[in-house]
């Protein structure tokens, strides 16, 4: 069997805190001799929102809207066409963490800037939304060991899981492929990214799942709800 090959010029990946987006977009543009396109997670006002200081929340959302707007201004410019960009979030993720992070009057004044700045962004190619369980989520963050994380509660994870799953229901405006990562690692284990990037390669359209049983793989097509 040949090495797969991606018709993709733009992949973004998705998902919830610790679900390990990082770790595939670095594999992929490796695999793929691309350009990264990672956020910037130097966020000076993380540490206090997750110390739950009053009015870091909106800080923090207004810093990382900017920030990710001027690394998709970026992309533009790359030449998309002529080499593979993975990033590790879309603009959308922005909008799913404000919602859940501000209040009401907060996200009003943040969306009118967000509608500002994001109609003419370039799309992805594909999406592919990791999705994994509380606990593996957990687990992961803390074999990462950024110190700021250290205070994140099962609860908040459940939220954002929540959060993430109603969005990408709905989700069209990309093809888009949704990966459940609890029984692999993609890391450690080159077969299963080997399958995963079989599975990337087949995606032309519409919604994919893909739910792999230990090292093997099972796919479903079709408008399918992200697993929980």
């Amino acid at each position: 069997m040949g090495q797969a090959t991606l018709d993709a010029h733009h992949i973004a990946v998705e998902g919830p805190i610790g679900v390990g987006k990082t770790s595939l977009v670095e594999r992929l543009a490796a695999r793929f001799e691309g350009v990264k396109v990672l956020e910037d997670v130097q966020n000076p006002f993380l540490e206090a929102f997750y110390r739950g200081k009053e009015g870091a929340a909106f800080q923090v959302q207004i810093f990382f809207l900017l920030s990710r707007h001027r690394q998709h201004l970026e992309i533009a410019q790359m030449g998309l066409f002529e080499r593979l960009v993975v990033a590790d979030y879309t603009m959308a993720k922005d909008r799913i963490f404000a919602r859940l992070n501000l209040d009401d009057e907060e996200f009003r004044l943040y969306d009118r800037l967000y509608q500002l700045l994001t109609p003419q962004l370039l799309r992805p190619d594909l999406v592919i939304y990791l999705e994994a369980s509380v606990e593996t989520c957990l687990r992961r963050i803390r074999m990462r060991g950024r110190e700021y994380e250290r205070s994140i509660e099962p609860e908040y994870l459940r939220q954002l899981k929540d959060a993430y799953n109603a969005f990408f229901y709905r989700y069209t405006d990309t093809p888009l492929l949704v990966v459940n990562t609890d029984e692999i690692d993609f890391v450690k284990n080159p077969a299963d990214f080997e399958d995963l990037v079989r599975e990337i390669a087949r995606i032309k359209k519409g919604t994919h799942v893909y739910v792999p049983l230990g090292s093997g793989a099972r796919t479903e097509t079709g408008r399918s709800e992200p697993a929980n």
